[in-house]
């Protein structure tokens, strides 16, 4: 995404072997991952302002259920060629028994013939903060394919940040943690759909400076500003959109800016990344968002069962079907999250297309066990199926989102 199945992240950083050299909050001296702890600033971190963590807690239900919705679009390059596809969905959900938002955002397809992509599967609280997210991204390389992920959890008073590089045969792991007091006016990349959104609907406020991560996972400020409206042709329909305007002031890098344009109901209609010649635009107009005041209640009314023309046990076979479907339903609108899982396997499997399809699935499911040993997180890499011949180690460099 702009910079994106529910890990154990406290474990990884407990195992992470000593010579894993994890980055202080300062920047500027590591501590090995093996010993653990909080990150101590040896520089002054970087801090909301008290408008944006206003802002924040200003925030109502009313304004989040407006928005929950989807959103599809396609990527095209500066020639009008489509690369790709890219979607948001946003659901109620529960984590650890907190009501909150699940948001899954999928960046795929292919730049010069080369797959590529990006997906964020998030778990967002009522105030926007971040509970639980994971950041994949990946680039199909012929002889070295190049994937990392990003683990950020909410745990005991703390955030932690688990990163899993993986370029060839190479395999870094690396670990951080801050304390919540200093992760407050945090947006991560998921909350950062919801924000803009919420802005869009509620009006886009000035002077709005958050905290955020950069591309390295830095802790760097994120500041938010409105631009002036345009006409925007989409299907047939030439349209109003209001934009924003999302710079992330990395500490260790050049500053990297994202312009989105969305409908006054908050779709999204365009976002391009400043510089970058990779474009995501709305091909149609979305129908109107009905609210709960707007959609008529479906009435189901009962069909009997005709007892007479049933053997008794045809009739209990009946019941125990539906019983059945019924709970099975309960229990996906209870897990959205299982979707979104399955998908990103089968999107992964279908990309890379191994031999073994089992042991490529245990393989890719093992990273997000708690009990995952420590080393290479995919077992078999070593083995002649996976195995790919060496090259240079090269920067990761994927499209945003």
């Amino acid at each position: 995404m702009e910079e994106e199945v529910n890990e154990t992240t406290e474990e990884i950083a407990r195992e992470s072997p000593d010579d894993v050299e994890i980055p202080l909050a300062g920047g500027n001296e590591s501590r090995p991952a093996g010993e653990g702890g909080i990150a101590s600033a040896l520089e002054p971190l970087p801090q909301a302002t008290s408008e944006a963590i206003e802002y924040l807690q200003s925030i109502k239900e009313t304004d989040i259920n407006r928005i929950l919705f989807t959103d599809s679009l396609v990527t095209t390059s500066d020639t009008g060629k489509e690369l790709g596809e890219f979607t948001v969905t946003v659901e109620p959900a529960r984590k650890s028994g907190t009501e909150c938002f699940l948001i899954h955002a999928n960046s795929h397809g292919a730049i010069d013939n080369v797959p590529c992509g990006t997906s964020i599967t998030a778990y967002v609280s009522k105030s926007l903060e971040t509970l639980e997210q994971q950041h994949h991204e990946y680039v199909k390389l012929k002889d070295h394919p190049l994937d990392r992920k990003t683990f950020i959890v909410q745990q005991d008073e703390q955030c932690i940040i688990n990163k899993v590089i993986t370029q060839g045969e190479d395999v870094q792991r690396t670990a951080q943690t801050y304390s919540m007091d200093s992760m407050q006016g945090f947006i991560s990349e998921a909350s950062n759909l919801l924000l803009q959104r919420i802005m869009v609907s509620k009006g886009i406020p000035d002077n709005m400076v958050f905290i955020s991560f950069d591309s390295e996972t830095n802790l760097s400020k994120a500041s938010y500003r409105a631009l002036e409206e345009r006409k925007q042709t989409v299907g047939d329909h030439e349209i109003h959109v209001a934009g924003i305007e999302r710079t992330i002031h990395s500490t260790h890098d050049l500053p990297t800016s994202w312009q989105s344009y969305f409908l006054t109901d908050g779709h999204l209609t365009s976002r391009v990344q400043v510089g970058s010649p990779v474009t995501m635009r709305l091909l149609r107009v979305p129908s109107r968002l009905e609210t709960e005041e707007d959609r008529d209640k479906p009435v189901f009314k009962k069909q009997p069962l005709n007892w007479e023309e049933d053997m008794q046990l045809y009739s209990k076979f009946l019941d125990r079907k539906e019983e059945l479907k019924g709970d099975h339903a309960v229990y996906m609108r209870h897990h959205p999250e299982l979707k979104a899982l399955l998908a990103d396997f089968l999107q992964f499997l279908l990309l890379r297309k191994p031999d073994d399809v089992v042991s490529f699935a245990a393989d890719y499911f093992a990273a997000f066990s708690s009990k995952a040993p420590t080393g290479n997180v995919y077992a078999t890499s070593a083995d002649g199926r996976y195995r790919r011949s060496a090259s240079p180690r090269t920067p990761i460099k994927t499209p945003s989102i």
